[in-house]
């Protein structure tokens, strides 16, 4: 294979992690990646850490860029650092040779307060890099990333700020560095020579993982063959039967992404593929991943007793048969409420227009707008009025979480979107994680949904499928969160990790084990989490049944198992054109999950 040919695979094998094509040749391929990133953890050091900025923590209003000087291989180095938190890109070779151009791209980096340097021993010939990254250290955070011979880091001998290098300068050398950086692979190496007086032999500081290491299946002593033929196999049938146009499938196995590849199209029709980073409706997954967390951070800060009755935080409970309700059965489903109520069957002419205005501010497409007031006057009062039927026993209801987005935002006096924002999703680096995403997004990123017929009349896309969260402007707490697979990834490896990401923490571990475990005497369920049935060999029939996680209606299965430390997301836009059931009907994911099991379990 030719050294360009070689690059180019390894490149996309890298956005990718697993590739398709012959399984043989893959595992070849994926064994000697691993061998040869090992050999460039033995020389990766880290300098100048005195202040232990590496790896990066909190990622909130941390605006970075990563400006390179040589372009050979800053396209891989940068789509690694965006696995982890946004990082835009600069190609600075425009800048150089004229006088003054490096003012310009100063000037040009004013608003990101990190600037991420990509240096090999060739640039730094160009004394105007080195006043480029003297004059920014001054008022920016630099990180150096230097690749190359030991005259690299002789010319880096006056700066202060922390440098990550690595005497070689290939593929596996900036995946490692990029990975470092943010704490998804450790440096632990030291100097092995003298450079100068500040550098000597024996220089260097420690860093651990702290976040998601990314790598290829053969690091587990997996063989690739053997978990990509099956799952290759089972989503091809899902797509060939018409049960789901497209699907990412992610797995996450002791901290580290074996697994993380797209299928299909966004349509049956072809055209746009499928791309790990598209973003899905994960319908009721908005149970755990918003509503849920918000309320475990809560009852962390005593804000919030589950024995406490609903009507201590809803007022307009009070005067309802719900006033009595505790939040822990509103939690388990176990409230009495109805399943759910069909909202769209009490629309009047006069609630809704074809084009917003103050009047009519409430999306729920992009020709669908409803009345303001139209949640506080119609469905609000349907659901506090709503019959209650069989108290204290398991009936799985949308209402519960419409309760609960009540209650969060009384306590918090804050929007819940805008609270899980700040306190997990911005400062965890979930980048596409939110509600309403054609507000921060091109809509080609986002994968469609059904044809609604039901009143909006139009292909879903970048607005919520869910008829009643969209009643309420796309942001509720049953439905209404978008997101990509790597965002689940990361908000569940904190969860599994006892509620530690990025050397930050969440939520204490007896928090998560409480909400998390079996809490019900009449169910399977968690505190807004689902669980496995062994019984029932639900989600698998070789989950443990330390299992938790939870499906969304689109097509989403989300399942954390404690006992393998494993994490298994499938995404899927099973409800277009027209909702299918044939993902169920032909057992696509429990399938999937037994293979993964079976591959799992000759690694033990």
């Amino acid at each position: 294979m030719k050294f360009g040919n070689l690059i180019s695979f390894k490149v996309f094998m890298l956005c990718n992690l697993i590739t398709s094509g012959v399984f043989s040749q893959q595992h070849k391929l994926n064994t000697r990646w691993i061998k040869e990133r090992r050999d460039v953890e033995k020389t990766t050091v880290l300098l100048n850490n005195e202040r232990g900025l590496i790896p990066l923590k909190d990622l909130t209003d941390n605006r970075m860029v990563s400006v390179s000087f040589d372009s050979k291989y800053a396209p891989a180095f940068d789509r690694v650092l965006n696995l982890h938190a946004k990082v835009e890109s600069v190609d600075a070779r425009g800048y150089l040779g004229k006088s003054g151009r490096m003012g310009d791209l100063s000037y040009d980096l004013k608003f990101f307060n990190t600037i991420i340097v990509q240096i090999s021993a060739d640039q730094l010939q160009d004394n105007q890099v080195l006043n480029f990254i003297t004059d920014n250290q001054k008022n920016k955070q630099i990180i150096i990333a230097a690749f190359g011979g030991k005259e690299v880091l002789s010319r880096l001998n006056d700066l202060s700020v922390p440098i990550i290098w690595t005497q070689h300068y290939s593929v596996e050398a900036v995946d490692y560095v990029a990975q470092a950086i943010f704490g998804g692979l450790p440096v632990t190496a030291r100097l092995m020579f003298d450079i100068s007086k500040k550098y000597r032999k024996g220089a260097g500081f420690d860093t651990e993982v702290i976040r998601l290491t990314y790598t290829v299946p053969e690091e587990l002593g997996i063989n690739s063959k053997d978990l990509q033929k099956p799952v290759d196999a089972i989503i091809a049938e899902a797509i060939a039967q018409r049960a789901t146009p497209s699907a990412v499938l992610m797995l996450i196995k002791d901290g580290k992404v074996i697994l993380n590849q797209a299928f299909g199209s966004h349509t049956y029709e072809g055209g746009q593929k499928t791309k790990t980073t598209d973003i899905y409706d994960l319908a009721s997954v908005t149970k755990i991943t918003a509503t849920t967390p918000a309320v475990m951070r809560l009852f962390e800060e005593r804000k919030l007793n589950l024995d406490t009755p609903v009507s201590a935080y809803i007022p307009k409970a009070w005067d309802t048969d719900k006033r009595n309700i505790p939040v822990r059965q509103v939690m388990l489903h176990e409230a009495g409420f109805v399943p759910f109520i069909p909202f769209f069957k009490d629309i009047k002419a006069n609630d809704f227009r074809r084009d917003s205005s103050a009047a009519y501010p409430v999306a729920a497409s992009q020709n669908y707008y409803f009345r303001k007031g139209f949640f506080k006057d119609m469905m609000w009062p349907l659901m506090l009025n709503s019959a209650l039927r069989d108290t204290g026993k398991y009936v799985y209801s949308d209402l519960s979480m419409y309760f609960m987005k009540e209650i969060v935002e009384s306590i918090t006096s804050q929007p819940l979107e805008s609270y899980v924002q700040e306190n997990f999703y911005k400062p965890l680096g979930m980048q596409r994680a939110g509600y309403n995403p054609l507000y921060r997004f091109p809509k080609e990123q986002i994968v469609p949904t059904e044809v609604d017929t039901l009143f909006r009349n139009t292909l879903l896309q970048g607005y919520v499928h869910d008829p009643g969260a969209s009643m309420v402007g796309g942001i509720s707490g049953h439905a209404g969160l978008f997101g990509s697979a790597t965002d689940l990834a990361i908000f569940y490896q904190m969860l599994l990790n006892g509620g530690t990401y990025g050397g930050i923490r969440y939520f204490k571990p007896e928090t998560i084990k409480t909400f998390s475990s079996k809490q019900s005497r009449t169910s399977r369920r968690g505190l807004g989490f689902d669980r496995s049935d062994v019984k029932t060999e639900y989600p698998s029939k070789l989950a443990s049944g330390n299992t938790f996680g939870h499906t969304g209606y689109t097509g989403i299965r989300l399942w954390v198992d404690r006992d393998v430390n494993l994490i298994y997301i499938l995404l899927t836009n099973r409800v277009h054109p027209v909702t299918s059931n044939k993902l169920n009907d032909l057992s696509i994911s429990s399938r999937l999950m037994d293979s993964i099991y079976e591959v799992l379990s000759k690694t033990e």
